[in-house]
């Protein structure tokens, strides 16, 4: 029984000290005047305009010089073929005679 206590004590206390910190987050907003909120989002937009920005130049590889990685066509003649292994029975692993 005080184990309960306890318990419903605790959570008591989380959710009321959660309460009171979303309370000060909203008055810190509402104290800010609408030019104050259009700038800041502003400011939120271009940040994310300049991450998407960065982005399309790695998407895009304009800058990027990828020939190194390119295979040599002739190169591939002296890789040898392996021929796969059509032996494989898997017919005794599942059954239950052993």
């Amino acid at each position: 029984m005080k184990k309960f206590f306890l318990l419903l004590l605790f959570v008591g206390s989380v959710g009321f000290a959660d309460a009171n910190t979303t309370k000060e987050v909203d008055t810190n907003e509402t104290n800010l005047t609408k030019e104050d909120l259009v700038k800041k989002q502003i400011e939120e937009q271009m940040k994310r305009e300049e991450k998407y920005a960065k982005e399309q130049k790695f998407y895009q590889g304009s800058e990027y010089n990828l020939s190194e990685a390119q295979v040599n066509e002739k190169s591939l003649s002296t890789i040898p073929v392996i021929e796969p292994d059509f032996d494989f029975n898997m017919d005794d692993t599942y059954s239950d005679e052993q």
